[in-house]
């Protein structure tokens, strides 16, 4: 992942991910980790694991970064993705970003198939209705606390993380690690605990819903 001012993406998002596993488990959901501890899972190694557990909802955790250092001032936000084809090249550069890491020894046949498997990316109206749960409220629990926290919004993007999980998932970029404002941030336990409790109620919100729509 990405690594700024000392700090590394890898590290950020194992703690924020472990908080999320307390909070889930203290509301009395199930939750399995793709990871515990500092290592590195292959693509299908990730979404294997929610096909296993037959988790109701897959989410990747990420922080942002941008690699023109003369903007790292000025480019901030808290932003929520969900599988689909973009035209935005903010998304496409995101995207692009996080599946050069996640894509590490996948040969040309796999990702022409994970290409294709993109294009009719299933669960995308789904994903969709998740990720503007989460990212509202992640927005209402940092803005309780914090100033100036900026809303990236809910993007559409082909993270090939999400495609093969058959199932509602999202990826959250929790902010930008190359913003020293929100680096500091998010290297403090009070802000992750923040986003963690954010995305909890975001998911007990959708999942809430779902039950209305279809005894989900």
């Amino acid at each position: 992942g990405a690594v700024a001012g000392g700090k590394q993406e890898k590290d950020l998002v194992l703690k924020i991910t472990k908080k999320l596993y307390k909070e889930f488990k203290r509301k009395g959901y199930r939750v399995y980790l793709t990871r515990g501890n500092d290592r590195f899972l292959k693509l299908g190694q990730r979404t294997r694991i929610a096909d296993q557990k037959d988790a109701k909802v897959f989410i990747s955790i990420h922080a942002n970064a941008i690699a023109n250092k003369s903007r790292f001032n000025a480019v901030e936000g808290v932003e929520t993705y969900y599988l689909q084809k973009s035209r935005d090249e903010r998304s496409q550069r995101v995207a692009a970003r996080e599946n050069a890491s996640v894509l590490q020894g996948t040969d040309k046949l796999s990702r022409d198939v994970i290409i294709d498997a993109v294009l009719n990316g299933p669960k995308i109206i789904q994903s969709h209705k998740l990720a503007i749960d989460v990212q509202n409220n992640m927005m209402k629990h940092l803005n309780s606390k914090y100033t100036g926290v900026k809303d990236g919004g809910v993007r559409p993007a082909p993270f090939y993380v999400l495609v093969g999980a058959s199932r509602p998932s999202i990826l959250v970029e929790v902010g930008y690690i190359t913003n020293p404002k929100e680096r500091a941030r998010l290297f403090t336990s009070g802000y992750q605990d923040k986003i963690a409790k954010g995305i909890v109620e975001g998911v007990g919100r959708y999942i809430d819903n779902r039950k209305k729509e279809v005894g989900f």
